[in-house]
């Protein structure tokens, strides 16, 4: 599936979230407070726009992109040879429950809207606490449903209704955009979802609304 959406990708991100997907993720880069050379890697790095993201916002930072996808990975590898920081980004085909890299070798990970996606995320929370040195940061992004009671009823129906219309329309895929919600109704509350990041090893744990809580910002540091 992922492959078949791959071309629309970056396109339906923009269109389907108005073009607020770039802010959400700066916010998640500025969180993680890193200082210049910090090592990170990118989890669910899908076309590599989050990988690219902490180049551009972190001074010489080196990025490690992992995703399964291997037609994501490709549109992600064109996207970072053809910026400046290529050098500073490796994209590797990879399983988030089972992640190519060392114990303690990174000081932090990222996830852009991909933990929904991962068959076990409790595993690949468990790998991520394996990957990152004691006392480094983690930031998740994930979708939410709004608090407010007005903005929730809106944003139920364009999920619902609206985005898998558009999606379908322009990605000439059946499905990829009805499970979208469907794999975020699925997904645990951020209350709940931030407890499971605690019991895999981390501290700290934040669940910040963004965008009236459309998006979450899960924060938190290892242990």
């Amino acid at each position: 599936m992922f492959d078949s959406i791959a071309p629309r990708y970056d396109l339906l991100n923009r269109v389907l979230s108005a073009g607020l997907d770039r802010r959400w993720r700066n916010q998640a880069i500025d969180a993680l407070g890193l200082s210049s050379g910090a090592r990170v890697l990118d989890l669910c790095t899908g076309t590599a726009d989050l990988a690219l993201a902490a180049t551009k916002r972190i001074s010489g930072a080196r990025v490690l992109g992992v995703d399964f996808s291997s037609e994501m990975l490709r549109r992600g590898l064109a996207k970072v040879r053809a910026g400046e920081h290529a050098r500073a980004i490796q994209l590797v085909r990879g399983d988030a429950s089972c992640i190519p890299a060392a114990d303690g070798s990174v000081d932090a990970v990222t996830i852009g809207f991909g933990i929904r996606n991962v068959a076990e995320p409790g595993r690949a929370l468990e790998e991520i606490a394996r990957v990152l040195r004691s006392g480094g940061r983690l930031a998740i992004l994930e979708f939410g449903e709004p608090r407010i009671p007005g903005v929730r009823t809106l944003y139920r129906w364009y999920f619902r209704y609206l985005l898998p219309l558009i999606g379908r329309l322009v990605s000439k895929h059946q499905s990829a955009y009805s499970y979208l919600p469907a794999s975020v109704g699925a997904f645990p509350p951020p209350a709940e979802f931030a407890r499971r990041i605690a019991a895999a090893g981390f501290s700290q744990v934040q669940a910040v609304p963004l965008t009236f809580g459309i998006v979450y910002l899960y924060v938190a540091s290892r242990r």
